[in-house]
């Protein structure tokens, strides 16, 4: 696999910000002085505490061999702190079928409030995108903090997430009583266990992301915490099955009432390979005693335990919103990497700003898999479905969390054969709703 790290800037943005004073370039990783600014100044970008010691230096072992990039300023007070920053690797996407595609992940995404509108960003951007197609990564993705920066580059909300807010007083639990066991257990123990049973549970969650050491240990609340950090240890449980087989697992916290109790449970990660062990971790959270709330955030847009109470309007859904945002590089390798629920031919136009996959391509489905090619001018069989759409829109139904009707209805994508956009949703369908179940 190519060394993105030594992977040198891209020469375009490189060009860009030279000419207005600013140098682009890669930190290296094993510089802790350098490394150490640049984390400094990507927790400015976000107005995040500054951590301490034990915290500096686990963030920057899990650097790793990431690409890590930054902006400087010559003529800065402070010539040797990035003005700007991004963080880039590759990382698995799962798509509808339960096969995985390398992405490019982009995070870290910082500009200083000092050099705001002289298009860092989009050299940041447009330089990254750039590298990861001359790479061969058919599709790029970002979790975001803001919504209103990254359809520009062609990016758009794909998977989406939700939190709850359970009242236990409420919800008895009505689901099946499964025949395996959950076992009291510390987080460290599933440290080597728990990624397993995620990848088997991922295989029905297109969207879903694989999950680095640095991630699980902050999951685990195994991660050093910032000193202010006032939040209770993390409790886990596990789930077997009757033969003793791991099927799942939970792991969360109690926070104390303003008396003490009863007090809340609050979910840092649930994750069943089975419908039996999801049913018998929630079960095992809505009867926990001394709680009288269950708060689970970043989970489905539509839980199956809302199903499994006494009474539905116990189970609230407090927020739903995009959590992860995908940009395509390579249209043929990404759609035919997804399965799909009917047959069709279709004629895509795609408009790109960015000029990395305009132009009109033949998508051909049989059998629930795909074939993808340009075409040239003019070139489409003249029974394929037409439609013309955006990078982003076409981003936006990659996953099938958005349907082509809905663009066509919101004037975002143009039909040019009558019931289009019908039978573009119809093939691209995923019986499994697109989520994303982690900050990356």
């Amino acid at each position: 696999m190519t060394d993105f790290s030594a992977v040198p800037p891209d020469p375009e943005s490189t060009r860009f910000l030279a000419g207005a004073g600013l140098e682009l370039g890669l930190i290296d990783n094993a510089d802790t002085a350098a490394a150490r600014r640049w984390l400094l100044a990507e927790t400015q970008g976000f107005h995040d505490r500054v951590p301490n010691d034990e915290r500096i230096t686990a963030l920057l072992d899990s650097f790793g061999d990431d690409r890590v990039t930054g902006v400087w300023d010559p003529s800065a007070a402070d010539p040797a702190s990035p003005v700007a920053t991004v963080r880039t690797w590759v990382m698995d996407l799962t798509v509808p079928g339960g096969d995985v595609l390398p992405a490019w992940a982009i995070s870290s995404v910082t500009v200083a409030p000092t050099h705001r509108r002289r298009g860092i960003a989009r050299a940041l951007l447009g330089g990254e995108l750039r590298t990861a197609q001359r790479a061969g990564l058919p599709i790029a993705m970002l979790t975001v903090s803001e919504a209103t920066i990254y359809a520009r580059y062609g990016f758009a909300p794909s998977a989406y997430r939700a939190d709850y807010s359970i009242d236990t007083a409420r919800a008895r639990f009505l689901g099946p009583v499964p025949a395996g066991r959950v076992h009291l257990v510390t987080p460290a123990s599933l440290l080597s266990e728990a990624p397993g049973v995620f990848a088997r549970a991922r295989q029905t969650s297109p969207g879903e992301v694989d999950r680095r050491d640095d991630l699980w240990r902050k999951i685990l609340g195994l991660f050093p915490p910032d000193e202010e950090d006032t939040n209770p240890a993390m409790r886990a449980v596990r789930y077997d099955d009757e033969s003793g087989r791991l099927q799942g697992y939970a792991v969360y916290r109690f926070v104390h009432g303003p008396g003490g109790y009863p007090g809340r449970l609050e979910i840092s990660d649930l994750v069943a390979a089975t419908d039996e062990a999801s049913a018998a971790l929630w079960r095992y959270v809505l009867e926990m005693d001394l709680v009288n709330e269950v708060r689970a955030p970043l989970r489905r847009t539509r839980e199956t335990v809302s199903w499994q109470v006494s009474d539905y309007r116990s189970v609230r859904k407090t927020d739903e919103r995009d959590h992860l945002w995908l940009r395509i590089l390579d249209l043929p390798a990404a759609l035919e990497r997804r399965t799909y629920a009917a047959d069709g031919t279709f004629a895509l136009t795609v408009d790109d700003p960015l000029g990395l996959i305009g132009g009109t391509y033949l998508l051909a489905v049989r059998d629930g898999r795909a074939s993808a090619h340009p075409l040239p001018p003019g070139a489409a069989p003249t029974d394929a479905i037409r439609l013309s759409l955006s990078a982003a829109d076409l981003a936006a139904l990659y996953l099938g969390a958005t349907g082509a009707q809905a663009l066509a209805a919101a004037g975002r994508i143009t039909e040019g054969t009558t019931d289009a956009a019908a039978r573009l949703d119809n093939t691209f369908h995923s019986p499994y709703a697109p989520w994303l179940s982690t900050w990356f």
